[in-house]
């Protein structure tokens, strides 16, 4: 397997930020930033490369939640469902959203690497619910119908 994955991406983020394990995070970031998640293939060589065992590197990458292990679309789509978003019916936003893209709870990214469909407890923005964002921008007070021409719009990107 290590044979088949490039390493040269690896190899510049490490070049830049060091090999101490303390940069363990900041290296994490810069891979799942390049990738849009954290491949397998990195454990093992990065445990090599900063002299950690592969196991505290995984439970790192899978202690916080902004990391993942499964690959995510190009556009990642949050669906804030905080008290605010809820109660001004964020979920029916959710729901077309999923059945437009042929997601569901468990399948939260396109077969095309496209689209990543999650929900977040609360994205900040109370006073424009519901609202979601799109790779971080912000798109406030979102109905179904808007949400599926979100997702129309950027398609044709």
């Amino acid at each position: 397997m290590k044979d088949n994955f490039d390493f040269s991406v690896v190899d510049e983020i490490l070049k830049e930020l060091g090999c101490q394990e303390s940069a363990t995070i900041a290296i994490l970031q810069a891979i799942q930033e390049h990738y849009r998640y954290l491949p397998r293939e990195i454990f093992p060589y990065l445990s090599e490369k900063l002299g950690s065992s592969e196991a505290k590197i995984f439970g790192v990458a899978t202690f916080y939640e902004n990391f993942s292990l499964e690959p995510k679309g190009k556009y990642v789509i949050k669906v804030c469902d905080g008290t605010a978003c809820h109660v001004r019916k964020s979920i029916p936003v959710l729901t077309a959203m999923r059945n437009h893209l042929g997601l569901s709870e468990t399948k939260k990214t396109t077969d095309d690497l496209m689209f990543t469909l999650e929900t977040v407890s609360c994205l900040g923005a109370c006073g424009l619910a519901p609202v979601l964002t799109v790779n971080d921008e912000v798109h406030p007070t979102m109905s179904p119908e808007s949400a599926v021409a979100l997702i129309n719009e950027l398609k044709k990107q």
